[in-house]
């Protein structure tokens, strides 16, 4: 973990539990929001049983928070016994550029090496630093589908 730079308080980040739902599918949707996108029930029904979807079958779901309130999230969903999928990656906007998301990304792509073979991922191709930050770490285009890029890491 980073060490904190003065005047910049540090990211705590937990593994999600049950009683946090309503907190984090709150801090979801309000980052999605922000970037211009609703609610959609098809992409976004994880949010209803996190505990369920993601640790329950495999995977894990980190929160960030600073003061014990969210500010970033990041998850790791089982695909099958030797695959899984990074996914909700998410900073508020007023603590992004600090390095809260690469913490946060990083502390997922650890779980995500220790318990599968392949790790995947997909961002949309406008997020420039996210695939930077993804590419850095060994991850490699696979497929483009509009503007969707889909990325794959063998650990």
């Amino acid at each position: 973990m980073k060490k904190p730079v003065v005047g910049i308080p540090a990211v705590k980040i937990e593994v999600f539990t049950p009683e946090q739902a309503g907190e984090v599918r709150q801090f979801v949707l309000g980052v999605l929001k922000e970037e211009g996108f609703g609610y959609d029930s098809v992409k976004d029904f994880d949010l209803e049983d996190i505990y369920g979807y993601y640790i329950e079958n495999g995977g894990v779901f980190y929160i960030g928070t600073i003061d014990g309130v969210a500010v970033g999230t990041c998850a790791v969903r089982r695909i099958n016994s030797k695959k899984c999928e990074i996914k909700r990656i998410y900073v508020n906007r007023e603590f992004r550029g600090r390095g809260f998301g690469e913490e946060l990304f990083l502390k997922a792509l650890k779980f995500a090496r220790t318990n599968y073979h392949v790790v995947t991922l997909k961002t949309d191709r406008t997020l420039i630093e996210a695939i930077n930050l993804y590419q850095k770490h060994g991850f490699s285009v696979v497929n483009e589908n509009d503007d969707t890029l889909f990325f794959i890491y063998h650990p």
